[in-house]
């Protein structure tokens, strides 16, 4: 009696552990600052270049209507967006998924303005998975902590052991961005 009390103990020890061990590791997440040039401009008929430091008017002040824009001071209203995005394969990467690396990984983000578009955060996902995953990442673009707009783009699939490249498109480029953090919603 005594051998199957204690088998039946250690069974249920087992059980309530299960959950731990088969436990996945939490989701990916990244975060990436915008990424500016050198703040300067080349006159092509002077070969002057100029900076913040160096504009002017022929040493006067400089008035209130040609002070530069305050992005710390913008209001804008808070979008949110559906979009679909197509993941190109770039390589692959080893199949680790389990209760400490996470099915989907994000990394690698870059955020900038394209020219004449929108704000667009690039990236790269890691399936560490033996599945195809249909991904779905959330980004939030942000101004000084400010929410401007945020996103929620589903990816083409991705094959197991893929590592593939993508993009987010975000606000128009009249909206200041200075931060986004990326978050991978599912698996």
């Amino acid at each position: 009696m005594n051998r199957s009390v204690s088998a039946v103990s250690v069974c249920l020890i087992s059980l309530t552990l299960a959950p731990a061990v088969f436990a996945q590791a939490p989701k990916s997440t990244m975060e990436a600052a915008a990424s500016t040039g050198a703040f300067e401009f080349r006159d092509p008929k002077t070969g002057q270049v100029w900076t913040p430091e160096t504009v002017g008017q022929d040493g006067k002040p400089i008035g209130p209507d040609d002070r530069a824009f305050d992005p710390s001071r913008q209001s804008a209203p808070l979008q949110a967006v559906l979009q679909k995005s197509m993941a190109k394969p770039v390589g692959s990467v080893p199949i680790t998924a389990g209760p400490t690396v996470p099915i989907a990984e994000l990394q690698n983000l870059t955020l900038r303005v394209m020219r004449r578009k929108r704000w667009q955060v690039a990236m790269y996902i890691n399936n560490n998975s033996a599945n195809v995953i249909e991904p779905v990442v959330e980004c939030r673009f942000t101004n000084h902590g400010q929410p401007v707009t945020f996103t929620r783009a589903t990816l083409s699939q991705v094959g197991p052991g893929v590592r593939a490249g993508f993009a987010v498109a975000g606000p128009r480029p009249e909206t200041f961005v200075d931060n986004v953090k990326c978050t991978v919603i599912s698996p």
